[in-house]
């Protein structure tokens, strides 16, 4: 492993949602056992996820912050898992109240950063990095394709005529294999649900183009996986400062159930559950930390997999206490006595990475969230596409139409699947293996070679660290 001696000192600020800090956190991992001097720029409460990732690093500091107050977040809100997702845009606008604070621990630091590496959602760090005279790096934790076409809608708008029609189509012909979608499925990516004038609005507003204004570019990708989106992200940033570290694990050391925040009783109750089932017969079902289905859809879902006959382990995530109780995330009455010995039903965070890895499992029913697309692929499982919000239609437009790994089975995050539909295709993800795992198979096998010792995301992380290096002498 290339290892850096001058130990370049660099400012790490995750946002505060998982699945952003994860794959940073990973990131970090990787920087700091190539020698760099790290601080972790965090809020009280998520201080303890660093727990892991500063056991094994003791030189890695921390920045504590208070997590700033903002009149449309509860009191104590500091994590976007235990909100619901309406309010993300608010705790963005909230953490760039950091803005002053971080300045003035820069200006009193006896041996400051020379580097910022932030995460996409805080774009404001870039004004920060400029005013201090150094560079800033951003990290995407999602991939090429999403931040190509999220910056074109930005930066080549579509004309304004007819934008109230949501199902109006909207082609990127300015994108490689020019993507069509229906209107409503850009639109919370371009920003308008914000009325014009709006503080928030008008904050998110230049957000990606300060994220492609900055000295580089990181994601959470390879370049196997998106090669031409890769070299269009360069193209339009006029620049080849542009890394491709992923896919961004856990190290083997570092347990799943410490990874997702699991309790490690639970982990050791799935594993032990899986370990009963055959190879490839169990169905894994999960949306995300951030998606509360309505009741209406776990009906359906519920009706859906006991129609299917499959194994099946399904992760549900109840309603935050205060938001949507009684209309969301509800277990229909009965189903759970029902499927006994044939299903397992989580009520909390589950242990992801390890439950995909399990021989056991044949397919992931997943809303493209880029971690789970990732961890999918790693896994060399094939996917049942229901992308709900923001890039995960783009997402899995890579996985049903480009790279043919997935099933779309449903869209939006409203819409209410067909019980029916769903069984078949739940019931041929477990019979009908054949194809699909050979694309997966091939995937999986390029996605590993990326992140082994002279694979492409190897490289990438050691260049990354000599720019950084390099930039600090």
């Amino acid at each position: 492993m290339t290892i850096s001696t001058s130990g370049a000192h660099v400012l790490v600020f995750p946002y505060p949602a998982p699945g952003h800090m994860m794959p940073l956190l990973d990131l970090t991992n990787q920087l700091a056992t190539r020698g760099l001097t790290i601080t972790i720029l965090v809020t009280p409460k998520n201080l303890s996820i660093l727990n892991p990732l500063l056991s094994k690093h003791p030189s890695i500091k921390t920045l504590v912050l208070p997590f700033p107050a903002h009149p449309s977040l509860p009191t104590g809100a500091e994590n976007v898992k235990d909100l619901p997702p309406i309010a993300f845009p608010a705790i963005m606008r909230s953490m760039h109240q950091l803005f002053t604070p971080i300045l003035h621990w820069f200006q009193n630091h006896p041996s400051p950063p020379v580097a910022i590496l932030s995460d996409m959602f805080l774009w404001w760090t870039h004004q920060l990095a400029c005013q201090l005279g150094i560079r800033r790096f951003m990290f995407s934790s999602s991939g090429a394709m999403a931040m190509s076409i999220i910056y074109s809608l930005r930066r080549y708008p579509p004309e304004n005529d007819d934008l109230n029609d949501q199902n109006r189509l909207i082609s990127l012909s300015r994108i490689p294999n020019s993507p069509i979608y229906p209107w409503w499925q850009l639109r919370f990516l371009y920003s308008t649900r914000y009325v014009e004038g709006d503080p928030i609005s008008e904050f998110l507003k230049d957000g990606v183009l300060a994220n492609m204004a900055s000295s580089g570019l990181v994601f959470n990708s390879f370049s196997e996986l998106e090669r031409v989106y890769f070299d269009h992200v360069m193209e339009e940033a006029g620049h080849d400062r542009v890394w491709a570290v992923g896919p961004l694990q856990p190290t083997e050391d570092d347990s799943s159930a410490k990874r997702s925040g699991s309790r490690p009783e639970l982990a050791s109750d799935i594993s032990s559950w899986l370990d009963t089932c055959e190879d490839r017969t169990v169905v894994y079902v999960c949306f995300g930390s951030q998606a509360v289905l309505n009741n209406k859809q776990m009906e359906e879902i519920a009706s859906g997999l006991e129609k299917s006959g499959a194994k099946f382990l399904w992760c549900v995530k109840e309603a935050p206490k205060g938001h949507m109780e009684g209309d969301y995330g509800v277990i229909p009455l009965g189903f759970e006595d029902r499927v006994i010995g044939r299903g397992l039903i989580v009520k909390d965070w589950a242990p992801q990475v390890m439950i995909l890895r399990h021989r056991a499992i044949v397919a992931f029913l997943t809303h493209c969230g880029w971690n789970s697309v990732l961890e999918g692929l790693v896994a060399g499982v094939p996917m049942l596409a229901w992308p709900m919000e923001g890039e995960q239609f783009l997402n899995a437009t890579l996985l049903v139409d480009e790279l043919k790994v997935a099933i779309r089975v449903c869209e939006g995050a409203q819409t209410v699947p067909n019980s029916d539909e769903l069984a078949r295709v739940v019931a041929e993800s477990v019979s009908k293996q054949e194809i699909e795992n050979v694309r997966v198979g091939k995937l999986r096998r390029a996605t590993l070679d990326a992140i082994k010792e002279g694979g492409s995301s190897y490289k990438d992380l050691d260049k990354l660290v000599m720019h950084i290096t390099e930039g600090a002498t």
